[in-house]
């Protein structure tokens, strides 16, 4: 059953890990654990030697409360974990509520802190207990407000969560004995950012489980991570630890926020980027922060939704204190459309001497690196950025193209709210769609007879535009515009194929091609050939 206030629900944040001592008594000392930390620096372009652009971001608490109404839970210097929360020193009642509209800091690392705690940092387990309790809590004191009218049968919650914290969310949500109070039914969604859900990987190679210095071993997918994440089945057959079984949490309430700018994170004095090295955040790689879904029978099922932004793990540049990170954050919680983007690939064209060379049976490959980004009308930010110079492209090898013809990219969320013009029912985003000249090589050696480093097989841009349905029974409106050699509004209007899901789907071709002589299109070689798919649905109703 819906609640009153949804899809406002209260939001638990977990931060993420602090190796040090220093660092665990630094962050006992913030009341907000870093989630109140704002940022006046963006980087446009990756280059360090570049003057930042001043783009101001006032945090993920402020825009909270500005924007949506949210407030934190403090009253007179006390939590409320905290019994001076409910009753004074004589015990009488302080008179204390808790609205639906909350933002609770789970401060699991308050025992670790020599300031407020024993100095001695418990296990992961013992966070993900210590989570589990503080949903409980935070539903009785949300329920116990008759102003919220909310049942604690109908109570739910959302977890945002930065680094480890999201691994302390998934062992409460996915390992039925550490979810002592039985409440991970009360999460209706899960955001991550920059967790690394499959370890962490240094030159190369995962964190053994042996190294527990400073519990460095929690992100070891060997042993460690199999056991709080109670995957240990799952982990033996797939080899990766990145999995959310369907049944203990859906993985279409998920969304897992990818950072690609390792080169402005300072951890080490730069030393973490330089072993965790490129295609990664500065201290996890790129493909290591994301879930896939897992069904009772172990299989994989759904990739959850995810988007990459180009920002560091943490700092100034970090991934947490950004618009591009609170933009897919709230979209994710309270927005209306959820489109999800598939790459088909139809026909990849050889370059008329290569495929001479592969008709001859001479073995040929390339490496194809697709790039992508998108942002919604009228912003100067990208919900997903993936490109060739930050290292986040998706990749599909020539030899084995046609077993990896169906690629997802990202998903994007939009909002009715965030319309630049109120009075327009579409809602609209931008993407650009490229996919690079690869380096050629016949028996493992490079071909460069025609190449030109920085070219395209096929480069645009595109627009698509939606018209949701206003009333059950009415059909999605869907139009797209290529634009080519110049800006086009969406005209072209897609037919829908609805899915047994509740979802639509619409598709848009492409091909690399040139004008010929005669001014018609025509194929080109090298070329490459597919359709751009997009799975729509209204999200929170």
């Amino acid at each position: 059953m819906s609640t009153p206030d949804a899809p406002y629900h209260p939001i638990i944040y977990v931060r993420g890990y602090a190796m040090s001592r220093g660092e665990i008594d630094e962050t006992t000392a913030d009341p907000f654990c870093g989630f109140n930390l704002g940022s006046t620096m963006y980087r446009a372009v990756p280059n360090k030697t570049e003057r930042p652009r001043k783009y101001v971001f006032e945090s993920p608490v402020v825009r909270l409360a500005s924007e949506y109404q949210y407030q934190d839970v403090y009253e007179d210097g006390y939590d409320i974990v905290d019994a001076e929360w409910e009753a004074d020193s004589l015990g009488k009642p302080t008179g204390n509520k808790l609205g639906s509209r909350c933002i609770v800091i789970y401060r699991y690392y308050d025992a670790a802190s020599t300031h407020l705690g024993s100095g001695k940092t418990p296990e992961i387990e013992d966070f993900a207990r210590g989570l589990s309790e503080l949903v409980a809590r935070v539903r009785d004191l949300v329920c116990g407000n008759p102003d919220n009218k909310i049942k604690p049968a109908d109570f739910r919650c959302y977890l945002v969560a930065h680094s480890m914290g999201g691994l302390v969310c998934r062992a409460f949500l996915q390992n039925p004995a550490l979810d002592t109070e039985k409440v991970s039914k009360h999460v209706d969604k899960f955001f991550t950012y920059a967790t690394p859900h499959n370890g962490i990987d240094v030159l190369g190679v995962n964190i053994p489980s042996w190294l527990g210095v400073n519990d460095i071993s929690n992100f070891d997918r060997d042993k460690r991570m199999p056991a709080y994440l109670d995957l240990a089945a799952a982990a033996k057959k797939h080899k990766r630890v990145d999995l959310v079984p369907e049944a203990r949490f859906p993985s279409r309430r998920i969304f897992t926020l990818v950072g690609s700018n390792r080169l402005d994170y300072e951890a080490a004095a730069g030393m973490s980027r330089s072993f965790v090295g490129h295609g990664s955040d500065g201290l996890v790689k790129i493909e290591n922060a994301t879930l896939c879904g897992l069904d009772a029978k172990g299989n994989l099922t759904e990739q959850c939704a995810k988007a990459v932004v180009y920002r560091a793990h943490s700092g100034f540049f970090g991934i947490v204190n950004s618009e591009e990170g609170f933009q897919n954050l709230a979209r994710f919680l309270f927005g209306d459309v959820r489109v999800d983007l598939w790459l088909e690939i139809e026909e990849i064209r050889l370059p008329d001497k290569v495929q001479a060379q592969a008709d001859a049976g001479r073995a040929v490959n390339a490496l194809y690196q697709i790039e992508v980004l998108a942002s919604p009308r009228g912003k100067l930010w990208y919900l997903t950025r993936r490109t060739t110079e930050e290292d986040s492209v998706a990749c599909v090898a020539h030899a084995d193209w046609q077993k990896n013809a169906s690629l997802y990219l990202s998903s994007v969320f939009l909002a009715n709210r965030a319309r630049v013009n109120m009075q327009r029912k579409s809602l609209a985003y931008g993407m650009t769609l490229g996919v690079r000249v690869p380096d050629y090589e016949i028996e493992k050696r490079l071909w460069l007879n025609e190449h030109f480093e920085g070219g395209y097989l096929f480069r645009n841009a595109l627009i698509l535009e939606m018209v949701p349905p206003v009333n059950e029974g009415d059909a999605w409106k869907v139009k797209y515009a290529w634009q080519d050699a110049g800006v086009s509004m969406a005209d072209t209007e897609i037919k829908a194929t609805q899915l047994k899901s509740g979802r639509i789907e619409v598709s848009v071709p492409f091909d690399s091609s040139t004008v010929a002589a005669n001014g018609k299109m025509k194929p080109t070689n090298p070329g490459i050939r597919g359709r751009l798919r997009f799975e729509i649905e209204g999200w929170n109703q």
